[in-house]
């Protein structure tokens, strides 16, 4: 079962290099920091696919640090939300596959990319589900980069004051964002403290291992009565060797040479499977 997660996350990185270099625009290094985090929620954690996304009982994921977009745009084609051969119109004129997540897409449950916002998002939906008597859970993925807004924080107190035991905030902590290392821009850490001190319930993980990843999100909650937070450590390019941890591939855009020696270092890590 790893291997086959293991394999699926060389796959979607593939896909996720292929369609921004068509594009020649995209969020290189985060969507490939996330992508791990994406693949298990998806094919083994969430209720949610194209069959019951009607459903007021569906498992609900929005994308906080919606710039990354290319991620999920990779993992719902996969899910079958769309045919994947509409990604070829990413960032084209009139296409719905743009810089961020729109719910022109099918399968985006919010418009995001003004960063901080997709944790209150998810607050809400938390609480109308207590309200509502359903058992459906909450997502969000948020960059340890967004976390300097201030709206995670009243929304962070919110979900503890409100009890949401049925709310998993999920950072992607690669320590870099557009200009810098997130500690030099503007320093959270000790970000699982500050988490524990506002009454959520922390788990930190290897945001890059789907078997660890999966073993934590099905412990959910983790404490009865506290929202949860999976802090997972990730590499930002991860999988690419002249990209990981490299600040300018926060938002490169690879050349036909970069490209194909990408492509090449990909396929042979799915030869070491």
């Amino acid at each position: 079962m790893k291997e086959s997660l293991a394999k699926k996350s060389i796959e979607y990185r593939k896909r996720i290099l292929k369609y921004i270099y068509k594009a020649k625009a995209g969020h290189t290094g985060g969507s490939l920091s996330c992508v791990d985090v994406l693949n298990v929620l998806y094919n083994r954690i969430m209720n949610v696919g194209p069959a019951n996304f009607d459903s007021p009982d569906r498992d609900r994921y929005v994308q906080s640090k919606g710039h990354c977009v290319e991620a999920l745009f990779v993992v719902l084609a996969d899910q079958g939300f769309f045919p994947e051969s509409e990604l070829e119109t990413l960032c084209q004129y009139n296409s719905h596959f743009i810089g961020h997540p729109t719910r022109k897409v099918p399968g985006v449950e919010q418009n995001t990319g003004a960063l901080g916002h997709g944790l209150s998002l998810s607050v809400g939906m938390a609480i109308a589900a207590k309200l509502d008597k359903k058992d459906y859970k909450v997502f969000t993925l948020m960059g340890d980069g967004e976390l300097a807004e201030g709206s995670n924080w009243e929304a962070a107190l919110t979900a503890s004051h409100y009890k949401l035991d049925n709310l998993c905030a999920i950072v992607d902590y690669n320590g870099l964002q557009i200009s810098a290392p997130t500690r030099d821009v503007c320093n959270t850490d000790p970000v699982a403290d500050k988490f524990r001190s506002f009454g959520w319930e922390v788990v930190e993980v290897d945001g890059h291992d789907v078997d660890g990843l999966e073993t934590t999100f099905r412990k959910l909650p983790f404490v009865t009565g506290k929202p949860s937070l999976v802090i997972a450590h990730t590499v930002k390019g991860k999988g690419i060797s002249y990209m990981e941890n490299v600040l300018k591939w926060h938002h490169g855009v690879p050349s036909e040479d970069q490209y194909e020696q990408a492509q090449k270092e990909l396929d042979s890590a799915l030869l070491a499977l």
